[in-house]
């Protein structure tokens, strides 16, 4: 049975369960498929700091303006700075120059939610300024454009632009195959970026025995993938580092309800556990291939067939995942413009192991598929990847002056790539609208080819300040 049946038959199930009837690749880094959002993350990015909280007279003119609007609304405004911390020839010295305004609009009519959420924003960086809202560039990008619905009493329905996520990984994707922003991830905006959004329709169903999700995106939703326009990576067509002097051309898979997307979890609570069923039918995120006559890089098929469970272990939460990537243009490993087939799994265990201070620790694994083809078949002079990919990672969350100061450290480290990825950060809440923050993303690597090695001129420090209303 292939992936495209599978996720009609986890439709069809649902519907049983009580839903109403519709209720060598040239330019592109090898992205992390799994650098997930934490487990605890919801659907959406976390709201502003600051949306509530206010006493006496500040409450009563926030109420007062707010109930002027014939609809709710809520937002923020930021700016952010930060520096490279060596010289890159290939970029420029500022990581990060921006400002941003967040406005999020939500009425409600009869049994129907309407919801936009949109950045307007300036990017000192930014060459050119035309808006795209595929890559979030610009001075505009749509966070949301979603109209939310019940057509039955175990039916929900969300169509448009949306956030969408899953899974059980703390900055580690395995089943969660939704757009992703590596640029913002790696330049230092908020963490909430890294979710880009997808155009879409998902349809929740829920029994006493499982539930359903299935979204349906009618048109392939790239990632935000890194380019070379702000980031310099290793260029694997070219052999050496590259950035703006060589900036990726990647052919877009483009054709709606040709070029669509499948991606279906049916999921239950098991006593404390929670064990999931996963299925995708689409394409690679991020580039994961080349054309041969041209070289421009590409966006193979994939199906992705995946599991996961969560629950306690002992003081603290332990988690499991695992997921099969059938590479469907190279399924027998022999074609070194189309990355291969690989099993991926990650295991993970977090407990509070002191009042305050959080330990978060995972082990991730790629193993790569007909291996010893995929060696066969490089061009003399190629980088070789491993046939298993071992990364570690370690958070330290530690919660001080009234849990209103956050220090957090995550690493990630690959003893297979000898690489390492840091990223400390410390925020504070200064009160219920304002916040501030620090960070950066600092990275290390014997070799310039591998994942985390490659972005070492990219080591960056940023700054912070977030108003929110």
């Amino acid at each position: 049975m292939n992936t495209r049946s599978l996720l009609w038959g986890m439709l069809l199930t649902g519907i049983v369960l009580g839903a109403a009837p519709g209720a060598l690749w040239a330019a592109a880094p090898e992205l992390p498929e799994g650098l997930g959002a934490p487990a605890s993350d919801t659907a959406e990015p976390a709201l502003p700091a600051g949306l509530g909280g206010e006493t006496g007279a500040e409450q009563t003119t926030d109420r007062s303006a707010a109930a002027a609007l014939p609809f709710r609304l809520r937002g923020f405004w930021e700016a952010r700075g930060g520096t490279r911390l060596g010289d890159d020839p290939h970029q420029r010295d500022l990581s990060i120059a921006e400002t941003r305004l967040q406005l999020e609009a939500e009425k409600y009519f009869k049994g129907v939610t309407l919801r936009l959420t949109g950045d307007f924003l300036y990017d000192d960086l930014d060459d050119d300024r035309s808006v795209d809202l595929e890559s979030g560039e610009g001075a505009f990008d749509l966070r949301e454009a979603s109209l939310v619905f019940s057509p039955s009493a175990d039916t929900d329905v969300k169509l448009g632009r949306q956030i969408l996520t899953w899974g059980t990984g703390d900055l580690v994707f395995i089943n969660d195959l939704f757009p992703k922003d590596w640029v913002s991830f790696f330049i230092g905006r908020d963490v909430e970026y890294l979710k880009a959004p997808s155009d879409a329709l998902k349809v929740s169903a829920f029994s006493s025995w499982a539930n359903l999700d299935l979204v349906y995106t009618p048109r392939f939703d790239a990632d935000r993938f890194i380019d070379g326009r702000r980031l310099s990576f290793f260029n694997t067509g070219q052999g050496r580092l590259t950035g703006r002097n060589a900036v990726v051309l990647a052919g877009r898979p483009a054709d709606a309800f040709e070029d669509d997307e499948w991606a279906a979890r049916l999921y239950r609570n098991l006593g404390a556990y929670e064990v999931a069923l996963y299925g995708y039918d689409g394409f690679w995120k991020s580039p994961a291939g080349a054309d041969p006559a041209s070289g421009r890089a590409r966006f193979p098929p994939l199906s992705v067939l995946g599991a996961s469970l969560r629950g306690p272990v002992g003081a603290g939460i332990g988690n499991v995942e695992l997921g099969y990537y059938d590479s469907r243009a190279d399924r027998d490993g022999d074609d070194p413009t189309v990355r291969n087939s690989e099993l991926r799994l990650l295991l993970g265990y977090e407990q509070e192991i002191a009042r305050n201070l959080t330990l978060g620790l995972q082990y991730y694994l790629e193993r790569m598929g007909e291996f010893e083809a995929y060696r066969r078949a490089l061009p003399p002079g190629a980088p070789v990847r491993d046939e298993n990919r071992h990364v570690l990672t370690q958070r330290l969350t530690w919660l001080t002056h009234s849990q209103n100061l956050e220090w957090s450290l995550f690493l990630f480290y690959s003893p297979s790539d000898r690489d390492a990825y840091l990223r400390p950060r410390v925020g504070y809440q200064v009160d219920d609208h304002l916040s501030v923050e620090a960070g950066g993303n600092l990275f290390f690597g014997a070799q310039e080819e591998t994942f985390f090695g490659q972005f070492e001129d990219n080591n960056n420090l940023y700054l912070g300040v977030r108003y929110g209303f």
